[in-house]
């Protein structure tokens, strides 16, 4: 795989060099850029298989660069130092990131999960994470739900449920379709956590917007717009019933 690393710090881009060199087989390091300037001149030159960007840099940051590339069909790790609510953006489009400094278990595990990934949408991935990042006005309700053949793009308010799947996520949607998303239950709560939903029992995540009853019974049961029946843990009753509560 042909890499390109674009990073304003030389120290960064040295550390990253030397890991992806000495811990990462099957990469080619073609090249690096300390700038969107010159990342513009390298990327169209190289038509690397994967670029590793940095988010902040002077004179522009690494979303400028996806949205001033016309070829962006190469995968993206973003290397950067935003705080835990900063990620949860660049997740909404599904990408990749490392978080600074760098983990090599997670670099390690960024790298094998993209050569073991032929996805044929990336330039499309790649221009709605720049969207979310960015926090644009006009897509801020869209979520990328990542699938085993491509992805599909969706209202968040369309989701009723997320249910755990091993490793995977079942994702509940309004027009009653099931997509089976390779993310874990825990990436979903916390990327959702602010939107209005909640994590009522260790297998399940539910929309409260899309909560039609509940009953006590049987230790309580939330009951959705979809017909679906989720148990609700004791743990969560106090907080679900304070939802209502509240008059949200």
């Amino acid at each position: 795989m042909k890499v390109v690393i674009v990073d304003d710090e030389s120290a960064s881009r040295s550390v990253l060099v030397n890991y992806l060199t000495k811990y990462c087989d099957g990469l080619d390091i073609c090249g690096e850029a300390d700038s969107v300037a010159s990342a513009l001149k390298l990327v169209p030159t190289v038509k690397p298989d994967l670029l590793f960007l940095d988010v902040e840099m002077p004179g522009g940051n690494g979303f400028d660069l996806i949205d001033q590339l016309e070829d962006v069909s190469f995968h993206i790790v973003f290397v950067t130092a935003f705080d835990h609510y900063a990620i949860k953006a660049l997740n909404y489009g599904a990408a990749y990131y490392l978080l600074k400094p760098l983990s090599i278990d997670d670099l390690l595990d960024a790298v094998h999960k993209i050569k073991n990934d032929d996805s044929k949408w990336l330039a499309e991935q790649n221009r709605i994470t720049a969207e979310h990042a960015r926090g644009a006005a006009s897509n801020s309700d869209r979520i990328v739900l990542p699938l085993m053949d491509g992805f599909e793009v969706v209202s968040r308010m369309d989701i009723v449920y997320c249910s755990a799947h091993d490793n995977f996520t079942d994702v509940f949607l309004r027009d009653g379709k099931k997509k089976m998303i390779c993310r874990t239950l825990k990436f979903y709560e916390e990327l959702l956590e602010h939107d209005g939903f909640l994590r009522v029992h260790k297998s399940h995540l539910i929309n409260m917007k899309h909560v039609s009853k509940y009953s006590r019974s049987g230790g309580g049961v939330i009951v959705m717009t979809n017909g679906a029946e989720i148990p609700l843990s004791p743990q969560k009753k106090d907080l679900f019933l304070s939802f209502f509560e509240s008059g949200r």
